[in-house]
């Protein structure tokens, strides 16, 4: 009988520890998931908005990264020095051009974009109304959609 007994009380430890690995689990996969959806960001914003998918430290200042704010807007780069015009990125990173960090434009600025119809420099979309660059006509403008590259 005391075997039984012994017996028993293994088989609940057993079902206790197997329940609690189950739940840990859940909580697990719960987290992964909402980690990729996170982006994270140096406070000192040293690689100008550069983000990334993991949490760490700033590959520039050490500090810890910090979880961005999720933002339904998009938001566009451009050349302080203007190298290109008013042409845009939709990333962050180093202008072709000069090799300056991309700023980011006002979230205002991205409310009207402009490209020429000959579309001779392609899809090429500009902040502001003026000149194609290419063939000098008058840009048009793009409506209801925001510049991007």
């Amino acid at each position: 009988m005391k075997h039984v007994k012994y017996l028993l009380m293994a088989f609940m430890a057993l079902s206790l520890a197997l329940s609690v690995q189950a739940q840990t689990s859940k909580k697990v996969k719960k987290t992964t998931k909402h980690a990729h959806t996170t982006r994270y960001q140096c406070p000192m914003k040293c690689e100008g908005e550069k983000t990334y998918a993991k949490p760490g430290k700033c590959p520039v200042c050490n500090m810890n990264m910090k979880a961005m704010k999720k933002d339904k807007t998009t938001t566009l780069y451009q050349c302080p020095m203007k190298c290109e015009g008013e042409k845009t990125y939709a990333t962050a990173g180093k202008c072709p051009v000069c090799s300056m960090n991309l700023k980011a434009l006002p979230k205002d600025a991205t409310a009207a974009s402009y490209k020429c119809p000959m579309k001779c420099d392609g899809n090429k979309t500009y902040a502001a109304a003026g000149s194609c660059p290419v063939c000098k006509m008058k840009l048009k403008k793009n409506e209801g959609q925001p510049h991007s590259h």
